[in-house]
């Protein structure tokens, strides 16, 4: 299989399930109130949220038939991104709840970050400091999640 016709499956398949997921979630949300933009009831979220979701993978879908026909290479999985995503989730799971917000994102960011071959060590710290700002900003002390910036135990 050539690239680009692995990359219009990819794209098909990736669009399809985003417009199930966000149909379904749209779908959903009849179950609730959905009020009004003045007061809005539960199942306003879900309803907005599933709309923007089936109108992304209608895009993703779109995008994926026009894709260009490039040269083809064999398709190579990027194990190291794979790892990395999986032990940032673990770190998130294991640090929120023995470190604390700003600890979690910390981490979960910077080993994310490490999975793309492209980013430096310095770059993915300044990307997890950055994140680490805004998440403590905004989930902290905005939102104010309850869940403690810091935590020992």
């Amino acid at each position: 299989m050539t690239l680009a016709g692995f990359a219009r499956r990819k794209d098909f398949i990736g669009g399809v399930l985003v417009l199930l997921l966000g149909l379904g979630a749209a779908t959903q949300s009849a179950h609730y109130d959905i009020g009004s933009l003045r007061r809005m009831g539960p199942g306003f979220f879900p309803l907005a949220l599933g709309v923007i979701l089936a109108a992304l993978g209608v895009m993703i879908l779109l995008t994926g038939r026009r894709a260009s026909e490039e040269a083809s290479a064999p398709y190579r999985p990027e194990w190291r991104g794979w790892a990395c995503i999986c032990a940032s989730l673990v770190a998130f799971i294991v640090l929120g709840r023995y470190g604390g917000l700003a600890p979690a994102t910390f981490a979960t960011v910077f080993i994310a970050a490490l999975g793309d071959r492209q980013n430096s060590l310095r770059q993915a710290l300044v990307l997890a400091l950055s994140m680490c700002l805004v998440c403590v900003v905004v989930f902290w002390w905005l939102l104010q999640v309850q869940l403690p910036l810091f935590g020992w135990g």
